[in-house]
């Protein structure tokens, strides 16, 4: 009866950490999501940065293996290239490693705390500071399930059955090893293994060996997760998660026959006996990330090769099951599903442009046509299929929700067209005649480039969740856009009244692309419009009060 109650107790405690750990990441998602993703995103112009971006991303998300997906998303779209999302996710491996290490550092009597201001940070307020509070809430359980994890496994000391059990894993480490391999798969967090080893070990029935070994195994199980996670994935993500694998194993490989001399190094180290899984852990990622760093491009060519791009001849609709028709709520929702779709579309056409365009390179062009007429075709499919709806006397919020579905798939398709036909052409023009812009002039493009990216994601969260806080915030970045596009063109009629050669080749282009950003954004902000229509923030008219009639 005693050993029941220490098992459910056990089990118990982890569930807690792995609930914990799930709040952290919902929270950090709705704080601050976007900007983590564009951070994310953006910071993998180097080796340095993309290692940084790893590790910070796994710090605030607490989960290795969320940003190893969102990363494997990033590589899709072509925001991040192959060989510096390998190194992202040897940056999100030490990220995890580090976690582990502070959350063991006895600071669990903080839990009360960080709970409280949570719940307080929940009483209102905006979408980010609800987020915030939701992590804190999750950090707060995480700590508390440290303290019951540790009371849970003091009984322990003194049980026979538990040692025997470990002297049969320490006698036998390739079962030892598969075992917190399969408890990470299942868990899908290596984090919470690395914990419940850690509370093993505190009770000293674990030699520093078999800490190594376990370890290597909880290591090898947390790369697992992402790769089931991306199996229905393209190609190019598929590359991502299986690489961290490859270099996950082999490393575990390569240090499976050096435990013992792993062991001896350590305990020649003055590092308390309790904490040599967090030690082990973050020795081991920090290894690997030096080791295997410097051969994160032939690791991104021999994906390349194993994995091959496979040609997807249906580019129809995916989403839009015509036996859903009948129930408005459910076809709704997926038409969501695929105006998201096309979103995504649109969305790798603006990056490949920009790429372009800071590249100096037309290879990225060579999609742009192909991409259009998929999100002409798909725009039209969504218009039919929402057409198709019966509506009932009292639906007034779906047929609502139906046009700005609508709305949002029509302005996609005319951003769309407005990459072809205007940037894409701009972008080949400049490239095809080897014409450079001014510095100044060069950074304020990006910057609107950069900035348009990211309002086309927050769009295409909007459109989901229909938040008024973001919808808000498109708005205001809707007069950013409009005070930036009016200074760039300014200080660009300023550098040709000064004579600067670059400027005066590339007028007409740099107008045009910023007159191009600009109409690309007021189609995106678009998407804010029904949101604070609903919520009367919505004027009919731009003319202030008192303006002369004509």
């Amino acid at each position: 009866m005693q050993s029941t109650i220490v098992i459910i107790n056990l089990i118990g405690a982890v569930a807690l950490l792995l609930f914990g750990l799930a709040q952290v990441k919902d929270g950090v998602t709705r704080a601050f999501g976007t900007r983590l993703r564009t951070g994310l995103a953006s910071g993998t112009q180097s080796g340095l940065r993309s290692f940084a971006a790893g590790f910070l991303a796994t710090i605030a998300l607490q989960s290795s293996t969320a940003t190893a997906l969102t990363v494997a998303s990033f590589v899709e779209r072509d925001l991040i290239r192959a060989r510096m999302a390998q190194i992202v996710l040897l940056g999100a491996n030490v990220g995890t490693a580090v976690t582990a290490f502070v959350v063991a550092t006895g600071i669990e009597w903080l839990s009360p705390l960080l709970i409280i201001a949570g719940v307080a940070l929940q009483k209102g307020g905006s979408t980010a500071r609800r987020g915030g509070g939701t992590a804190l809430i999750g950090i707060g359980l995480m700590l508390l399930s440290l303290y019951l994890l540790s009371a849970a496994t003091e009984p322990m000391r003194a049980s026979p059955a538990l040692a025997a059990f470990i002297k049969l894993l320490d006698g036998a480490w390739p079962v030892a090893f598969a075992l917190t391999a399969g408890l990470a798969i299942i868990s899908s967090s290596s984090l919470a293994v690395v914990v419940l080893v850690l509370s093993l070990a505190g009770t000293g029935i674990l030699s520093t060996a078999l800490i190594i070994v376990l370890i290597l195994g909880a290591n090898l199980g947390g790369a697992v997760a992402p790769v089931l996670a991306t199996l229905s994935a393209p190609a190019s993500a598929r590359r991502i998660t299986t690489g961290n694998l490859v270099v996950r194993a082999v490393g575990c490989l390569i240090a499976l026959p050096l435990v013992d001399y792993g062991a001896q190094g350590l305990s020649l180290l003055p590092l308390a006996p309790e904490g040599l899984p967090v030690d082990a852990h973050l020795a081991f990622n920090i290894a690997l990330a030096l080791v295997a760093w410097p051969f994160s491009g032939l690791l991104s060519d021999a994906m390349k090769r194993a994995i091959p791009t496979q040609e997807d001849p249906d580019t129809g609709p995916k989403y839009l099951d015509p036996e859903a028709l009948s129930t408005p709520v459910v076809a709704l929702a997926n038409a969501t599903r695929e105006v998201l779709a096309v979103g995504d579309l649109v969305e790798r056409m603006l990056v490949r442009v920009e790429s372009a365009f800071r590249n100096n390179d037309l290879a990225p062009l060579s999609e742009i046509e192909a991409l259009e007429k998929r999100v002409d075709r798909l725009q039209q499919d969504v218009k039919v299929y929402l057409s198709k709806l019966g509506w009932q006397p009292g639906a007034g919020d779906d047929t609502r929700r139906s046009s700005a579905i609508i709305d949002y798939a029509i302005n996609l398709e005319h951003v769309g067209d407005i990459i072809e036909k205007g940037l894409g052409e701009q972008v080949r023009k400049k490239v095809s005649s080897n014409l450079k812009f001014s510095e100044a002039g060069y950074q304020e493009l990006k910057n609107l480039f950069d900035l348009t990216i990211e309002n086309l994601r927050t769009a295409q969260t909007i459109i989901v969740t229909g938040d008024l806080n973001l919808a808000l915030r498109l708005m205001e970045i809707k007069v950013d856009v409009r005070k930036a596009e009016k200074l760039s063109a300014e200080r660009h009629l300023e550098r040709l009244r000064d004579g600067r050669i670059e400027s005066l080749q590339t007028s007409s282009l740099h107008l045009d692309i910023l007159r191009d950003l600009k109409r690309i954004n007021a189609h995106l902000v678009s998407v804010a419009h029904p949101i604070l229509d609903d919520s009367g923030l919505l004027r009919e008219s731009r003319l202030r009060h008192g303006a002369p009639k004509v």
